[in-house]
């Protein structure tokens, strides 16, 4: 795994309750292909892109973002990067190493119900489709 260029800061989005100091690792279901186990763990340098992934992570609790620090190498997330978008302008990373929660983040760019829906419903397609397959 090779180090990408951006330096952050970056974002995790989920449901979790967690505190500074938190480590977040892979090992768990993928929120959109839950049969998956994550041989990764997935964050963004955009903020609004950790509230989306909080408002579609699986869970009871409220969606949540927090600031979070690689503590290993990452790289590009493969199941965006240049597969869906050339590039990386959703600006997605994945590491095999932890996260280390450094603080949480109180205000994003929240969906709309609609919006939640719509994105619900992608999601569902491409749970349908097989072409939808997580690069684990």
């Amino acid at each position: 795994m090779s180090r990408a260029s951006d330096e952050g800061p970056f974002f995790h989005g989920t449901r979790a309750d967690l505190r500074a100091g938190d480590l977040l690792r892979p090992g768990f279901r993928s929120n959109y292909r839950p049969e998956v186990v994550m041989n990764h763990v997935y964050f963004t340098a955009l903020r609004d892109g950790a509230g989306l992934a909080a408002e579609l992570a699986a869970g009871n609790g409220p969606p949540r973002v927090y600031v979070v620090e690689p503590t290993g190498d990452y790289e590009d997330d493969p199941n965006v990067t240049d597969r869906r978008f050339p590039g990386n302008p959703t600006r997605s990373y994945r590491s095999a190493a932890p996260l280390e929660v450094v603080g949480e983040v109180a205000e994003w760019t929240r969906l709309t119900p609609e919006e939640l829906r719509t994105w619900r419903e992608r999601l569902a397609a491409l749970r349908a489709d097989e072409r939808g397959e997580i690069v684990n």
